[in-house]
């Protein structure tokens, strides 16, 4: 620029312009004016200009041509990798389409198989109910055989039982010459006979128990099973038994019991699948003519049952009754009710009927029959002048009663054609059993006694009065005959049950095969379902990797065109640019031949310049003007065509860069989409950057690019270190690789990361399914492993996920299922809680429980419930559906039955019943002990089998048992069952679910027992005495193992995840105490130093003569030994003194000589060696156990001394061999304050091994955090250190132990 002015400054030229050369000069070019003129007067003209720098089209061409490679090379890498992708697609599908033609051949075996098992299932139904029908007739002819011979016996019988004498009454008045016969003393001697003799059916004298009385009242509680009405009637005066033959006593039971039992028993033997024997009981008083209903205070909602003839009845509450348990409840609920006043006892009867109600599906027979047990008032008639109005009349009322039962049983013996029923209320309410076909016992009960010798004859008359016209086999002359006859009955009966017997073991192993053929078909049906769920996760995958290929086809497509489009669009920028080029090419041409001409031009000026300066020189200056002033404007003129030519250059250069630019960007573009096509992934935050980058070199941005390519991601490493360091940690727990994968997915799911609900539910849905399947993968052997490792996990992961809502209930709910049952097998105490049966929980509607259900548990079970509180059923809503009348008149001209309803089961009404189930199940923790008790094809099987015995347009019968029926009962058993597991698995804030507290309970019940155990057995330990050495150290190992578990069990409750779920807790774990037993243990330990001591001591008297010094000594020691009784309990004192009386016993028979060489310094250190000393005088020792993971743990003894400091007592090594135990102070943590590393080391080196191990740390400050935090351990084990180590926190000496 310099040059440029003072050339413009002296109107000289300067071909300094870019783009050209300077011309070559002899001289050096300087910047004064002389040598300017002297350049300028030596120009040759003849040399030619040569261009410095020269753009033309092939300095663009290298580059252009150089994209274009690498376009076609990125072009032709995208072609390969569209052809690897086509390639793994075709495989894909050919994958696919295998797997589905194999899934689809075994889904066809499997459906044969289950075709031919449910045909096999349906020929054992349709047998069974061949079978069953086939006995029905037999069972109904033995009763009708068995009837016959109770009638051919009679069907009035009046016994007669005499109860024992009491001590104050004075000689018996009654005999008994045969079974049949009662002899009274009447001592009237003024007949010739004062024995009166009375014949009844049987006679039981007062060394007849109960049982033996209901062995011939049995036969009618098999008559009143069989569907005949039976009445028992207790009669006899006050005081007489009557009620105890009743009612019984604790150790001897009456008939009330004895009867019901009977019934139950052999209702259990005769109910089969479609026979069912349903018992209830009605309770009432009889008083001055009032009946008084005894259980209408249990409730009003109970249904009632009307007893007498349809013009005069009474109307009372029927309690239903499943076993005696109930049935005995029912009976004292009674009693309570009739209230405590024995006067009105005597003038009331008591009236106790068993309803017992019969159904057959087989023959569609439904019988009712009833057992009534009759306490009749007394039967005495004298009515005393003293006595009360009130009570003459209920005395009037009493033998109006009896009178008219005696008239009702006399008219009913002589066969009258009218019976006075309607004479009394006794008579109206038991018509029905009295006479017909119904059978009545009269139980006559006599007072043996002279006092009573009146009302014992007027019993025994009544009793005559009501047998006389009876057939019986008390009349002698027809007893041979009737013998044959019930011989030849009972061997026809024989017959008959064994045929029965046969049948029944036929139908049972029918039914056995039918289960098992259930069961296969159950497996078989779960397999399928498999199979299913498995082929559309496979279709669905292949699918999703279909459209997932297609779309990514479709994008290359797209990316391909692009690409096109822009090499098009580059070829024709790059053949504009060229023509471009062209035409600065041209316009330079022409500019470098005005250059010429201009230069031609200035030679010849500069010549005629020559030619007159020998004129100018002449004549002057002046004439010369006006040539230097067209030189001038020659100049001017060139240096505007200068700047035009510099201008044109600086375009062109700015156009070439900006081709450059664009050229680079649409490089990074295409490596950019290239890199996209190439991993589908998410790209890396590096990737990205390179998208931004300014490429100004093309060679470095494709180094950086490459190097860029193959380094890794630091969110990778960051990953893959992660990942190395889970699989580190979990190797030290030796834990599976399932676990650990479902262990980290279950703990690393973070809702957050999710857009929607829809999302967190489908990922946290998908962990529970991966979680059900591993647990099935790893099949029974290792079921319980892998819930064991993932519990905390799991659990964890659900209470997280609870107040989201988003989980499916159902997973939940099995998750929970087998984790319970898993907690049931390892767990006995749990197996023998007993649940009540599903009818407990199901209810048809609007008519209350339905016939099968019931209260309490089914026959045969234990009384034992999981809950107490009443069980509310779920209501099944199904009605018939009724045909119109039009179908109707169809049906009728069809000839069909046209009364038959049935039932259509729509997908709405099953989803109806679905969401009502789950409703019902939400919460209810007796339906969640049901699931987890009762196995999931059982418990479908009960649901349907209520359905078909509760909803009779469902049930299974012989015409339909091959129709739909079956499918309708399956489609609702399955949607009530899912419905409640549903239920079960739905959360209640701010509690869990209903399984999940049934878990926490079952969990804290296994705690408690395990506690409980371990404190029983550390009492019994705590209790027996040692004798020896070995024994205390036996008993010392045993109390501290038992230790270690219970310390065990209490750090896995507070940890135990299953507990943390319920926020409110629950009840709380009863940890029992152990302080006994923990103060045996410290007195066993402190009673085996002793014993090792005297061992020590005996040790060394083990010579022929001791030193009068070292002999006092020892004793010395004894004494201090002594001295440490009192540290023992009292159990181990007779252990220790015996001991110490043997050793001193020893020592002092050891010859003693004189030692003159004895000094005091050495006596003391004998007495050191034996005694305790100042720094060691402990007076108890207190054990702690430190499990470092290895197969033995350290044992460490630790105390007080005299001076409160801390003395440890452990063996020397960890190792073997051990070097036997050292007692050591262990300094206070101030000690360490100040020292380093290897200071530290050298002090723990005098301490047992045990405690260095426990406290050294890599770093000096690790150390005395370390030892503090030891230190504290053990201090705080010794009772009278616990206030030394509040001082040592509040002085800050173990501030360590705070961080």
């Amino acid at each position: 620029m310099a040059d440029q002015k003072s050339s413009s400054s002296n109107n000289r030229w300067n071909w300094e312009v870019t783009g050209f050369e300077p011309r070559k000069s002899s001289s050096s070019a300087t910047s004064s004016p002389r040598s300017a003129s002297v350049d300028f007067d030596d120009y040759r003209p003849g040399v030619p200009l040569v261009r410095r720098y020269s753009i033309s089209a092939a300095s663009v061409l290298p580059h252009s041509e150089l994209s274009k490679q690498a376009m076609v090379a990125k072009l032709q890498k995208l072609k390969e990798k569209v052809k690897l992708a086509r390639e793994d697609y075709l495989e894909l599908r050919q994958e696919a389409s295998e797997l589905q033609e194999y899934s689809n051949a075994k889904l066809d075996r499997v459906t044969r198989y289950l075709g031919v098992l449910a045909d096999k299932s349906r020929k054992l139904d349709q047998f069974a109910l061949e079978t069953e029908a086939r006995i029905s007739p037999l069972i109904s002819e033995k009763k009708r055989l068995f009837n016959d011979l109770l009638t051919a016996k009679g069907n009035i019988k009046v016994v007669c039982r005499t109860r024992p004498l009491f001590e104050d009454e004075g000689p018996s008045i009654v005999e008994y010459p045969d079974e049949f016969t009662i002899r009274v003393i009447t001592g009237d001697d003024s007949i010739s006979n004062p024995k009166k003799d009375f014949e009844f059916d049987r006679v039981y004298g007062p060394h007849v128990g109960q049982a033996e009385l209901f062995n011939d009242v049995q036969p009618l509680v098999q008559s009143a099973l069989d569907g005949y009405n039976v009445s028992i009637f207790g009669y006899g005066q006050t005081y007489s038994g009557k009620t105890h033959t009743m009612e019984g006593s604790s150790h001897d039971r009456g008939l009330y019991a004895r009867c019901f039992e009977e019934l139950f028993d052999l209702a259990n033997y005769d109910s089969t699948s479609t026979c069912r024997f349903n018992f209830s009981v009605t309770v009432a008083e009889l008083y001055n003519e009032q009946m008084r209903d005894l259980l209408s205070e249990l409730g009003d909602a109970l249904p009632k049952v009307r007893l007498g003839s349809p013009e005069s009845f009474v109307e009372l509450v029927q309690e239903k009754v499943d076993n005696p348990l109930d049935f005995s409840r029912v009976l004292k609920a009674a009693f309570q009710s009739r209230g405590n006043d024995i006067s009105k006892f005597n003038v009331s009867h008591l009236i106790l009927t068993m309803h017992i109600y019969y159904s057959n599906l087989i023959t569609g027979d439904n019988s009712y029959s009833k057992l009534s047990l009759v306490d009749l008032a007394g039967s005495e008639g004298s009515i005393a002048e003293d006595e009360s109005g009130e009570r003459v009349t209920d005395l009037l009322h009493v033998m109006k009663s009896l009178s008219a039962l005696g008239d009702v049983l006399a008219s009913l013996t002589s066969k009258k054609d009218v019976i006075p029923y309607e004479n009394s209320m006794l008579t109206k309410v038991l018509a029905d059993s009295l006479g017909g076909t119904s059978k009545t016992l009269m139980i006559l009960n006599v007072c043996p006694n002279a006092l009573n010798l009146k009302e014992t004859l007027s019993s025994l008359n009544f009793g005559s009065r009501s047998r006389n016209a009876v057939l019986s086999l008390g009349n002698r002359d027809t007893i041979k005959k009737w013998r044959d006859i019930a011989n030849d009955a009972r061997k026809e009966l024989y017959d008959r049950e064994k045929e029965i017997q046969d049948l029944k073991q036929e139908v049972l192993g029918l039914k056995h095969a039918l289960k098992d053929a259930n069961d296969q078909c159950v497996l078989l049906f779960n397999e399928v379902q498999k199979a299913w769920k498995v082929s559309h996760a496979l279709q669905s995958d292949l699918k999703s990797e279909s459209v997932m290929l297609a779309d990514k086809h479709k994008i290359e497509k797209e990316q391909n065109a692009q690409l096109r489009n822009q090499v098009a669009q580059l070829l024709q920028l790059e053949q504009e640019q060229k023509l471009q080029i062209q035409q600065q090419d041209s316009t330079i041409q022409t500019l470098q031949g005005k250059i010429k001409s201009l230069e031609s031009q200035l030679s010849d000026a500069l010549h005629s310049s020559e030619s007159r300066s020998t004129f100018s020189s002449e004549s002057g200056s002046g004439p010369g003007l006006p040539s230097i002033s067209r030189a001038s404007g020659d100049g001017m003129d060139s240096s505007a065509v200068t700047k035009k030519l510099e201008e044109e250059l600086k375009k062109r250069d700015a156009l070439i860069e900006r081709l450059h630019e664009e050229n680079e960007k649409l490089f990074d573009r295409l490596t950019e989409k290239a890199s996209m096509v190439g991993s589908p992934q998410l790209s890396s935050p590096l990737s990205k950057g390179l998208v931004n980058v300014q490429p100004r070199d093309t060679g470095r941005n494709d180094n950086k690019g490459r190097s860029l390519d193959g380094a890794t991601s630091p969110w990778a490493v960051e990953k893959t270190e992660g990942t190395v360091a889970l699989v580190k940690s979990d190797s030290e727990k030796k834990t599976t690789p399932a676990g650990e994968y479902l262990t980290a997915a279950l703990n690393e799911f973070d809702p957050e990361q999710y857009d929607s609900l829809a999302a967190i539910s489908d990922g946290a849905n998908k962990l529970l399914m991966l979680v059900l399947a591993a647990v099935i993968k790893a099949g029974a052997s290792r079921e319980h492993e892998i819930l064991a490792e993932i519990r905390d996990a799991v659990f964890s992961f659900i209470r997280k996920m609870e107040p989201k809502r988003v989980m499916d209930t159902m997973l939940v709910s099995r998750v929970r299922i087998l984790y319970i049952r898993s907690l049931l097998a390892r767990s006995p105490e749990l197996q023998s809680i007993k649940v009540s049966s599903v009818d407990c929980f199901l209810e048809k509607a609007n008519t209350g429980r339905s016939r099968s259900s019931s209260r309490g548990n089914s026959p045969g079970r234990s009384p034992v419930r999981y809950i107490d509180e009443q069980i509310q059923g779920f209501i099944v809503n199904l009605k018939p559906e009724r045909k119109s009348k039009f179908s109707s008149v169809v049906s009728k001209i069809r000839g069909l039955d046209q009364d038959s309803p049935k039932q259509q089961v729509t997908g709405g009404k099953l989803r109806e019943i679905h969401e009502e189930a789950k409703g019902f199940a939400i919460g209810n923790k007796a339906l969640a002990a049901l699931f987890v008790h009762t196995p999931a094809g059982e418990l479908q099987r009960q649901i349907r089998s209520w359905l078909a015995e509760s909803f009779d347009f469902l049930s299974v019968t012989g015409d339909d048992a091959s129709g739909g029926t079956t499918g309708q009962l399956e489609l609702l058993s399955t949607t009530i069952m899912d419905g409640w597991m549903a239920g079960l698995g739905a959360a209640m804030p701010p509690s869990t679910d209903a399984l999940g507290q049934l878990l926490s309970e079952y969990a804290k019940r296994v705690y408690s027992s395990q506690l409980q155990h371990l404190k029983d057995i550390a009492g019994t330990l705590a209790t027996e005495e040692a004798e020896d050495v070995a024994q205390v150290a036996k008993l010392r190992s045993a109390l501290e193992s038992v230790d270690h578990k219970r310390r065990k069990i209490l750090q896995q409750m507070r940890s135990d995840m299953a507990l943390l779920t319920l926020e409110d807790g629950g009840p709380p774990i009863q940890n029992p105490s152990t302080a006994a037993e923990d103060a045996r243990l410290a007195s066993l330990i402190s009673l085996d130093s002793i014993l090792k001591q005297i061992k020590d001591i005996l040790r060394q008297s083990s010579v022929n003569t001791l030193s009068r010094s070292k002999k006092k000594a020892m004793l010395a020691s004894l004494d201090e030994l002594a001295e440490r009784m009192p540290s023992l309990l009292n159990i181990d004192h007779p252990c220790a003194q015996r001991n110490i009386a043997d050793a001193r016993r020893v020592i002092q028979s050891i010859p003693e000589e004189d030692d003159p060489y004895q000094e005091p310094s050495r006596s003391r250190r004998s007495s050191a060696d034996f005694g305790s000393g100042t720094e060691t005088d402990v007076a108890q020792w207190n054990v702690l156990q430190f499990n470092t993971g290895s197969t033995t743990p350290f044992i460490i003894k630790c105390g007080a001394n005299s001076n409160s400091e801390l003395v440890i007592k452990a063996d020397a090594r960890v190792q073997e061999p051990k070097g036997g135990e050292i007692v050591r102070v262990v300094p206070r943590p101030s000690v360490l304050e100040n020292m380093s590393l290897e200071e530290m080391k050298q002090v723990f080196s005098q301490l047992p091994e045990a405690l260095s191990l426990l406290a050294l740390a890599r770093t000096a400050d690790g150390t005395r955090a370390r030892y503090s935090r030891l230190y504290r351990t053990l201090a705080m084990k010794v009772p009278s250190l616990r206030d030394l180590v509040g001082e040592l926190e509040k002085g800050g000496v173990l501030k360590d132990i705070k961080a």
